[in-house]
């Protein structure tokens, strides 16, 4: 699938809006604009966490890696993989 810039500029707009909303504030960002929750915008945040840590911003590279694990498992893109119980 390509995205169209438009499509990528409105990707990093609403990454814009995470970033700076107030803590728990996430949720109702995101379903502010359910037309762009996709694998595109996905893959966008993974894009943008990657250079987070590559700025040394790991804060913000962690915090956009866990809104895309939690945005893949609601969509259906993320397997659920099962918790391995700590050996004793």
């Amino acid at each position: 699938m390509t995205i169209t810039e438009e499509r990528q500029n409105l990707y990093f707009d609403l990454i814009d809006k995470l970033l700076s909303c107030p803590n728990g504030q996430e949720p109702e960002v995101l379903e502010t604009h359910p037309e762009l929750l996709d694998a595109g915008f996905i893959k966008t945040i993974l894009q943008v966490a990657a250079v987070f840590a590559h700025q040394g911003n790991d804060e913000g590279a962690k915090f956009l890696i866990h809104i895309a694990r939690e945005l893949s498992k609601q969509l259906g893109l993320y397997p659920e993989i099962p918790e391995v119980p700590a050996k004793e």
